[in-house]
């Protein structure tokens, strides 16, 4: 059996009975334990995993109604789940157990999905190379001295290794396409609202969505479409119609107008980002689609917005970890302030506490108005650059995912603001709310994948994971696997 098979061609697979989910199991438990030096997974649920699989075979694999049944998945460790811990990679949820699970997992459970286990990631989300876990960092499947990404990197590298037909990740800033294009993966960040967040432990509230990664566009299409939709429980949901995404859209290439931003093209970025993503976007226009240059004038502002943005939200959702009600409880402490204060200096990692602190100052008195409203008026002018350009010029926005990949673990550790720039095109589209996607076009000379992102206007979906799988259609780059990963159980 072949588990470097996208997941689709695995539901095809269970569907005519030529592999058994027992059998699927097996083989993703025991190539993750077999590869436990990536750090990819926190906790495994092997038990479970495959007392489900047992009962998926038993009942006929998947159907219409139960389009998943037989499929483990992975979860990063920020979705809870009523099963197991959820610790957000932090010390201070290290023992967590929920009383409820996510929406977006209760989904994929209610449509035949079982889990593997928890992914790792940076503590709380808050990272871009999946070195802030406290527990031990995740290493790059291509090559194991550099990082994965961050934060869903526990995520990207589960699939990149295949220890995982899917893997669920959350975006804020780039933490699904990030890792997904530095471990040479396919994923989807929706549009905000599209995806509920309910059961997902908060980081920014007005930028956390939920999302797909996998091998290919259609994988990703499939659990995306599974996962949306309005959700009573979290009033950022929004009720609106779900096509099958997983279908594309035909000719979806002719005549499409993809956008190419100047300022993503910039010095700065390494030269075979470039070329790579330069020939990814010239193979959709042997497809039928036309380039046109655009600009969104105020990108060189992102980051810096973003960062104001996302440690205010964070600093006010970390304010209920205060050691009382859940959570790492500091002993041997006299009075309700130091009971908080060595509750959370004991409990938060140092990239944590620093965003606590950067978030806390720009929401006090007399910054309020000088950052964080400032910081509020600059995203509306990147929302406007966004709906500007797809009002007036074109379909798409093709791009780089990042301006470099994977870089060597501790390279960026002592030095942040290098680190928060490694997300300076993957912001941009959060901050504005539209949905993005990150597919592998290529390699660098050390042979490390590299992505190209497709953006399109808020709820076109469809319409970008159209174009990706044209995209991939024509070429195998998300075919290709670590060299060292075996194809094949033993």
């Amino acid at each position: 059996m072949d588990r470097h098979l996208p997941l689709t061609t695995l539901i095809e697979q269970l569907g005519k009975r030529e592999i058994s989910s027992v059998e699927l199991t097996e083989q993703y438990l025991s190539s993750a334990k077999n590869r436990s030096e990536l750090g990819v997974f926190l906790s495994l649920n092997e038990e479970e995993a495959l007392k489900a699989a047992r009962q998926a075979d038993q009942d006929g694999g998947p159907s219409e109604e139960m389009p998943l049944r037989g499929i483990p998945f992975a979860i990063k460790d920020i979705f809870t789940t009523s099963s197991g811990v959820t610790s957000c990679a932090s010390q201070f949820l290290k023992d967590y157990r929920s009383p409820f699970t996510a929406t977006s997992v209760q989904r994929l459970l209610n449509a035949g999905a079982f889990s593997l286990g928890k992914t790792n990631l940076d503590e709380f989300a808050m990272g871009s190379s999946n070195e802030n876990s406290s527990f031990f960092p995740v290493r790059n499947p291509w090559d194991e001295k550099r990082v994965p990404g961050g934060s869903s990197g526990g995520s990207g590298a589960a699939i990149a290794a295949r220890l995982a037909p899917v893997a669920l990740g959350t975006d804020t800033g780039g933490s699904i396409r990030q890792p997904a294009s530095l471990c040479g993966i396919t994923g989807l960040k929706p549009t905000y609202g599209r995806i509920s967040r309910y059961g997902l432990i908060a980081f920014a509230s007005s930028l956390d969505q939920p999302g797909p990664m996998a091998v290919s566009a259609k994988d990703c299409a499939l659990i995306g479409r599974l996962m949306a939709g309005k959700d009573e429980n979290d009033s950022t949901s929004v009720d609106r119609p779900v096509s099958r995404w997983e279908e594309p859209l035909e000719n979806i290439c002719e005549g499409l107008r993809i956008g190419v931003p100047k300022e993503y093209f910039i010095d700065g970025i390494s030269s075979a980002v470039g070329e790579r993503v330069e020939a990814g976007i010239q193979e959709l226009e042997k497809r039928g689609a036309q380039r046109v240059e655009i600009s969104l004038p105020h990108t060189e502002y992102a980051v810096a917005t973003y960062y104001v943005v996302a440690s205010a939200e964070a600093s006010s959702n970390l304010a209920r970890f205060d050691g009382i009600r859940y959570g790492t409880r500091a002993q041997e402490t006299e009075g309700l302030m130091e009971l908080y204060t060595k509750s959370r200096s004991e409990g938060f990692g140092p990239e944590v506490k620093r965003r606590i602190m950067m978030g806390t100052y720009v929401l006090s008195s007399g910054y309020y108005d000088a950052y964080y409203l400032k910081a509020q008026k600059v995203r509306t002018l990147i929302q406007q650059d966004f709906q500007k350009a797809f009002a007036d010029k074109c379909d798409v926005i093709a791009c780089p995912t990042t301006p470099h990949t994977a870089f060597p673990i501790g390279e960026k550790s002592d030095d942040p603001l290098q680190m928060y720039l490694e997300d300076i095109f993957t912001i941009p589209a959060s901050l504005a709310g539209v949905p993005a996607i990150s597919l592998p076009c290529g390699f660098d000379e050390n042979h490390l994948p590299i992505g190209l992102q497709l953006i399109g206007p808020a709820w076109e979906e469809h319409r970008i994971l159209s174009v990706a799988q044209a995209f991939q259609d024509e070429t195998d780059w998300h075919l290709q696997a670590p060299p060292h990963t075996p194809s094949k159980a033993a």
